[in-house]
């Protein structure tokens, strides 16, 4: 089975890409269609919403993070398995960090790469005829990237929409759907993005709605329509996993805390891991439950620790059996993981619960500053990422602020998109080592 491909994109964040996405996800599912879904770019929050309106594992393609040997498997093996793949943008269409031509990060590199279709998402809210202005302008911006369709979003009444899709009609590009403006359909959000998939206990029902909304304002056949075969640079992709181009497995049982704190951990990772032989053994510290013995390496994923923080620090077996198990063997945390590695952490409150303290930092939410960006690591010492040396690339983004920075020797220097030197980050101490950066894949030579 070779998939045809589709891109959900948009001029700007918070036009509507995921509810478009997830509508057509749930509708076309209900279909009966083999259909699966990515993200392009860093995020971890909206793969899980596509994973539980498709029932099968959602995953991230990026174009700057990752090297297109790992982009090309990635989309090859999915292809295999579905006949439709949506891949919902990032931000607005052209959105990346400055760089070489097509190692952006944008949805735009996907859809020149491998020859993707693109469904602009338009917001028209706020305006009528002048959207079809914003169309022509993103239909003559890059002559490899194809604008085959829109769907208008906030749609204010019938006649907004008449005024809006004759004007856009006009330059042979087709209106497919028109959303009303309908604030119920809204998935509530907090600091890091969308609340989590995992946490709605009204999910499916709130996917059903959003496949009847696409039913009833998308022309799903229309839009099925123009989804394409994904280019050759994708289908003749080597059938061995490229574990070693993502990140090698840390080890061979690797224990991964996984529960409401720690869920940000990205699927080609875990996916490489197991077909190069390794296993992963879950376990949740918010159920007080320690790394299984049986395993020689422990990793612990980004999340929302500041959410538990209380229950974190209540939590006597899980520390006590993680400090057990770095005496022995390595344990490491990405982001939320590297703040629970810590001495402590004050909540969005003020009020400080002591941590593990297998590292000396102490991180606070409530002293809040937003970091974000792509970042480039050089590794300081052999850690689980890799050894040291190694170039890994991946992603900075969290609110909290390390109030105190401890003693222990940095992990890694880190670099911008644009090359341009960050500072250290990150701690290591014996075998335990963490930082706030989320790591991708390695970085290989252009």
């Amino acid at each position: 089975m070779t998939a045809r491909g589709l891109i959900i994109a948009a001029p700007r964040s918070g036009a509507g890409k995921t509810t478009v996405t997830l509508g057509l996800l749930a509708a076309l599912k209900r279909r009966g269609i083999a259909i699966r879904a990515a993200k392009a770019g860093p995020d971890y929050i909206d793969p899980a919403f596509h994973a539980a309106a498709t029932g099968a594992r959602g995953f991230n393609l990026d174009t700057w993070a990752m090297p297109p040997s790992l982009l090309d498997w990635l989309l090859a093996e999915t292809a295999r398995h579905c006949e439709l793949l949506l891949i919902e943008g990032v931000m607005g269409l052209f959105d990346g960090a400055p760089g070489p031509r097509g190692r952006t990060g944008a949805a735009a590199d996907l859809a020149a790469r491998y020859g993707v279709p693109v469904l602009l998402v338009l917001d028209v809210s706020a305006q009528a005829q002048s959207a079809a202005a914003v169309v022509r302008g993103f239909c003559s911006h890059d002559p490899d990237v194809r604008i085959a369709g829109v769907v208008l979003n906030r749609v204010g009444s019938d006649r907004h929409r008449v005024l809006v899709t004759d004007a856009i009609s006009l330059l042979g590009v087709p209106v497919i759907g028109a959303l009303p403006r309908d604030d119920t359909i809204l998935l509530p959000e907090r600091h890091l993005g969308l609340v989590q998939a995992a946490e709605h206990d009204d999910l499916p029902h709130r996917l059903a709605q959003l496949a009847d909304l696409a039913e009833q304002h998308l022309d799903l056949d229309a839009i099925t329509a123009l989804a394409a075969p994904v280019k050759s640079s994708a289908a003749q992709s080597s059938a061995a996993p490229p574990a070693a181009v993502a990140l090698p497995p840390p080890g061979q049982r690797i224990a991964l805390a996984s529960d409401a704190a720690f869920t940000f951990v990205y699927a080609h990772l875990l996916d490489l891991w197991s077909q190069a032989g390794a296993e992963i053994v879950t376990f949740s510290p918010l159920a007080d439950e320690p790394p299984s013995e049986s395993c020689d390496v422990c990793w612990l994923p980004g999340g929302y620790p500041e959410l538990h923080a209380g229950a974190l620090a209540a939590a006597e077996r899980f520390r006590h059996g993680l400090a057990r198990f770095a005496e022995s063997r390595p344990v490491h945390g990405e982001c939320g993981g590297y703040m629970v590695l810590g001495e402590g952490i004050e909540d969005a409150d003020g009020v400080r619960h002591p941590m593990t303290g297998l590292l000396g930092h102490s991180t606070s939410f409530a002293k809040r500053k937003l970091h974000l960006g792509y970042r480039e690591a050089r590794l300081l010492a052999d850690t689980p990422i890799g050894a040291a040396g190694t170039l890994v690339r991946g992603h900075e983004f969290h609110y909290a602020t390390v109030v105190a920075a401890g003693q222990d020797e940095p992990l890694a220097e880190l670099a911008d998109a644009q090359g341009q030197p960050i500072g250290n980050d990150g701690g290591r101490r014996g075998r335990v080592s963490g930082t706030f950066f989320h790591a991708i894949a390695r970085k290989q030579a252009d």
